[in-house]
């Protein structure tokens, strides 16, 4: 008699985390806070702020060395019916990410520019906000057309070591992309 209290007790408390245990669970994807095209009196420029939440076997193989490149582009188009878009700028920025084990930090590169923090969200900010990111003149702009952006901001999985590359491309949570076309508003 008292073995079996004993066993019930026992699963008792085993049961018990997992019935009390939070079941919010953590959306993973790229998210859009801003995004916007700004005409300004020189420059024809993009505003955005995303918020990315890494999914884990990404955060996971981040956090065992492998760094991530993401990569931002936008470019600006003028409508014609007669013929192909023309494209009237463009810009690509692209960011490397990295795991540094031994400070317990993150490093961000930028080209040759480096900047080290100290979490994962510090890091994945910089990585997502931009402002006044040039496209193109602003007399480039005929003052008649229709104009429009096309932008995008993805997780470069072409970047990554070869061995990883062959089984990453069918998974689904190493798919972190968003598009969106935008009009340039007349002025």
């Amino acid at each position: 008699m008292r073995r079996r209290s004993l066993g019930r007790l026992a699963l008792g408390a085993l049961l018990l985390p997992l019935a009390g245990a939070p079941t919010a669970a953590r959306a993973e994807g790229v998210e859009v806070l801003a995004l916007q095209v700004e005409r300004g009196p020189t420059i024809v420029a993009v505003d955005f702020a995303l918020r990315v939440t890494l999914p884990a076997a990404v955060e996971d193989a981040l956090r065992r060395g492998v760094p991530l490149h993401f990569v931002a582009r936008a470019a600006l188009y003028r409508s014609r019916w007669y013929w192909r878009d023309e494209r009237i700028g463009r810009a690509t920025r692209q960011w490397r990410l990295s795991y540094q084990p031994l400070t317990n930090s993150y490093r961000v590169s930028i080209g040759g520019l480096h900047q080290s923090v100290g979490s994962l969200d510090e890091a994945l900010t910089t990585v997502t906000r931009l402002s006044s990111w040039r496209l193109a003149d602003a007399d480039d702009i005929d003052p008649g057309g229709r104009h429009y952006v096309e932008f995008e901001w993805r997780l470069d999985t072409s970047q990554l070591p070869r061995p990883m590359q062959i089984g990453v491309g069918s998974l689904p949570e190493w798919t972190l992309e968003l598009e969106r076309t935008l009009p340039l508003s007349p002025s």
